[in-house]
């Protein structure tokens, strides 16, 4: 049977626009008294406050100057003001307040005076009127010298000129250039420019300057020149977007302004798309989406229906949150649900968002799961459109979907996000039941063999961990760490060394990210010799956790501590915490552990080398994949740094805090090809007790690693009984069939450890010579073979010593996580009492 593939198709709804119904719509709702700085509806033009964080006109008025909060560069105006002022930078954007008036604004009036009554005109170029300029030049050519300007005046009797009118274009400030004329300077040469000749009081003229804004501050924009309704539009935009508590960004507005103007808009019904290929920078983009959302849902108040189908759905109209603290969501613009093939899917999906409000995350993988879902329903016969007839077939079609979908890459996604995506689907369905949405038979739900198997995850895998070499190398580049972040207002100096203590902690605690960004700002506690870091459990819901930690762990967090005192630049909320967050209107209380990894991620990208320890064939030091490098990577470097050096696994699961034994168990696993090759290389270093070299094979070796704490065991029936028949009860180091390896160094020495504090509780007790004397014996053989061992090891070549070291402790590995017992013990019940 071929299976029919119906294609998803989106429904157009026609412009059927009542444009004068909308444009009165828009009449209403403009709300006259409206006044977030000054707006002047008879001219449409908005006038801020240079100061105003509302209208966020700072700096000089030059997009892009760094005067007072940019970080790319400074406008000429000022850098001249700045060297002008004999300030520094830093004092100068303290105290900076720039000019409001614009080029093209009046300058002084004329400076004819004559019986103290001054031209009220307004001066151009040489200090004169433009009137008095030309009287003035004809005086001088016909006298053939420069007249100053006052003997000019007294000895011609030239009369100062009344101040003429405002300029006609609404909202201008500027006077006319004189009676006769409608219009001022400014306007004068923009309507030259335009192609115009003469600049008398003409209709044309009084026509054009009725259509003209007034000259612009860097806090002004205006809609004059703007259609309607798209005029209309961009106000009512404008006044809901101030209900947002948004600031104005009048360099925004007048970047929409003159882009409407270019590409002819009409409205933003109609060209929106278009009107958004004509902005250049992302705040430009961000105001233009939030104008033509809110003119959107306006239509729809005023229509009752989307323009944009009823396929698309507006989480911001939904009501659905964001993850920051106040739950503000910052994008605005729909979701085009057409993705999903099947029409009954989009709508329960729709109706199920709209009820249960998810945030921003959630519906996004809601949305996931019902497109990759649906695509699978689709490659059946029908497509899965009719709902009645939907069965069995039908959902094992979207769980092998899911299932066996894939990322960008074309990886399988984690077992754990694809259970999430099947879950997600079948609430979906759940709720379409329980909402009357879908009409479906009882045959098209979920079946529990319908289940996501969980993953084994390999630990040992290439890659969780960050091998130890490579920390030596992050170690000693480390100053670089947080150099090119920028974390709100701290200083530079604070941000890196809040980073680098994160590092550190990282790295020698073994805790998780989230963890290590969430400790709280006293998280030392001190008993004796031993300090603790005091940390909180997010993932098993254990807090005041403790965990001893070295000497050099603790000096850093105490040095960072006393920064963090004297922190100026942390938000309030910060103050429980170690690490304090970027700003108090985000969604944590705390450094992000997103903040952090982008922070570790650009360090590690722009380090200058980082090697691995292997060679290509012509002998040239492989790169490490810096990728593999990231904050969680350094938990498993902790776990494998302990795995690899025999610690017991019920202590490591001690400190990794695991609930179950089998995670820790991971650490401990081996891949079949590394443990051979560990033997491989082991079995040519086997000593007996006395230090003489006897070599085995590879199977020999696996055939006497029987249950014995401190070598190999070639004695016939104990290797036959598994290390359960020693003859002379475990005294490896005086038994001829006695094989170590440097392997077993850690087990030796401690063994020997162990059997000195004997020793002494043997002294304590005043025991016999002869225990005194066998105790002795034995430390004394376990330190030569340990000696012994060190010495064969210290004759080899740096490179085979470094591959020796690094089969031991893959050994050690297997051990430690093996479940037979070192020792033949017996298990001792426990009774009440």
């Amino acid at each position: 049977m071929t299976a029919a593939i119906v294609p998803a198709e989106r429904t157009v709804t026609p412009l059927g626009i009542d444009w004068a119904g909308w444009q009165n719509w828009l009449g209403e709702h403009i709300d006259p008294a409206w006044r977030p700085g000054e707006w002047n509806q008879e001219f449409w033009l908005f006038t801020g406050d240079l100061n105003s964080p509302r209208t966020t006109a700072v700096g000089c008025g030059t997009p892009r100057c760094r005067a007072i909060l940019s970080s790319r560069g400074r406008c000429h105006s000022c850098t001249r003001a700045q060297e002008k002022s004999g300030l520094t930078w830093e004092e100068f954007e303290s105290q900076f307040v720039p000019s409001a008036r614009p080029r093209g604004s009046d300058s002084a009036l004329c400076e004819v005076v004559r019986d103290s009554v001054r031209c009220g005109r307004v001066s151009i170029g040489v200090t004169l009127c433009k009137g008095h300029y030309n009287k003035w030049r004809r005086h001088c050519r016909r006298h053939g010298r420069r007249l100053p300007i006052a003997e000019w005046v007294d000895a011609f009797d030239i009369e100062p000129f009344p101040q003429p009118p405002e300029c006609s274009v609404g909202g201008c400030s500027n006077r006319r250039i004189s009676e006769k004329s409608p219009i001022c300077n400014y306007h004068q040469r923009r309507w030259l420019e335009a192609g115009h000749k003469g600049t008398a009081n003409t209709p044309q003229l009084r026509r054009w300057a009725a259509e003209q804004p007034p000259l612009l501050t860097a806090a002004q924009f205006s809609l004059v020149q703007l259609p309607s309704p798209l005029r209309q539009e961009l106000a009512h935009g404008i006044q809901q977007r101030d209900e947002l508590g948004a600031t104005m960004q009048p360099f925004a507005m007048r970047a929409i302004v003159s882009a409407a103007l270019t590409t002819a808009t009409t409205s933003l019904l109609l060209a929106a798309d278009a009107l958004k290929n004509s902005m250049r920078t992302t705040n430009e983009k961000s105001v233009l989406r939030q104008l033509t959302w809110s003119v959107h849902q306006g239509y729809i108040a005023f229509s009752g229906h989307d323009l944009r189908g009823e396929d698309q759905f507006d989480p911001r109209a939904a009501g659905l949150k964001g993850a920051t603290r106040s739950g503000r969501r910052k994008q605005f613009g729909s979701v085009d649900l057409t993705v999903i093939p099947q029409p009954w899917l989009r709508q329960v999906l729709k109706r199920r968002a709209e009820a249960e409000k998810p945030t921003g995350p959630a519906f996004r993988r809601w949305l996931r799961a019902c497109v990759i879902a649906g695509h699978g329903v689709n490659r059946l016969p029908g497509g899965g459109i009719d709902t009645t007839a939907l069965d069995f077939a039908h959902m094992q079609a979207a769980f092998d979907e899911i299932a066996a979908s894939v990322d960008e890459d074309g990886r399988l996604y984690g077992a754990g996000y694809r259970g999430d995506l099947w879950t997600a689907f079948c609430q979906t369905i759940d709720f379409g039941r329980l909402a009357d949405l879908l009409d479906a038979p009882g045959s098209f739900m979920r079946r529990p063999s319908q289940r996501i198997p969980d993953e084994d995850t390999n630990e040992d895998e290439l890659g969780k961990a960050v091998p130890e070499h490579v920390i030596r190398q992050l170690d000693a580049q480390l100053a670089s760490l947080g150099a090119s972040v920028t974390y709100g207002a701290m200083d530079p100096a604070h941000v890196r060394a809040m980073f680098q203590t994160a590092y550190v902690v990282l790295r020698d605690s073994g805790r998780r990210p989230l963890e290590v960004v969430s400790l709280p700002r006293n998280c030392l506690e001190r008993e004796r010799d031993e300090v603790s870091l005091i940390w909180n459990n997010h993932k098993g819901r254990r807090m005041r956790r403790r965990l001893p930690i070295t000497s050099s762990t603790v000096a850093a967090i105490e040095k960072w501590q006393t920064l963090r005192d004297g922190l100026p630049e942390a938000p309030s909320v910060s103050e429980p915490y170690l690490f304090p967050a970027i700003t108090s209107a985000g969604g944590s209380d705390h450094l992000m552990s997103n903040n952090l990894s982008a922070g570790m991620r650009t360090w590690v990208d722009n380090l200058e080398s980082l090697n691995s320890d292997t060679m290509d064939t012509e002998g040239n030091v492989i790169p490490f994949d810096r990728s593999l490098i990231y904050p969680y990577a350094f938990r498993h470097s902790f776990a494998q740094r302990h795995a690899d050096a025999g610690t017991p696994i019920d202590v490591l699961r001690d400190l990794m805090d695991h609930d179950d034994p089998k995670t820790t168990m991971g650490y401990y696993r081996v891949s079949l090809e590394r443990k051979r090759k560990a033997v491989k290389t082991l079995s040519l270093m086997v000593t007996d007790r006395q230090g003489t070299a006897t070599p085995c094979s590879s199977t020999a070796y696996e055939q006497r690693s029987v249950a014995v704490p401190f070598g190999g065991c070639t004695e016939p029936s104990n290797v036959k009984a598994g290390g359960h028949a020693c003859p002379i009860r475990f005294q490896c180091s005086g038994c001829g069939f006695y094989r170590p390896d440097p392997s077993y160094l850690p087990a030796i020495e401690d063994h020997a450890n162990s059997l000195r504090a004997d020793r002494e509780t043997a002294l304590a007790m005043d025991a016999a010579s002869f225990v005194i004397d066998n105790l002795t014996a034995h430390i004394t053989s376990y330190e030569d073979v340990a000696a012994k061992v060190r010495e064969r090891m210290a004759a080899l070549s740096e490179d085979d010593r470094a591959e020796l070291e690094d089969a031991a402790a893959v050994l050690r590995r297997v051990r430690a996580g093996g479940d037979h017992k070192l020792l033949p013990l017996a298990v001792v019940p426990q009774t009440g009492g």
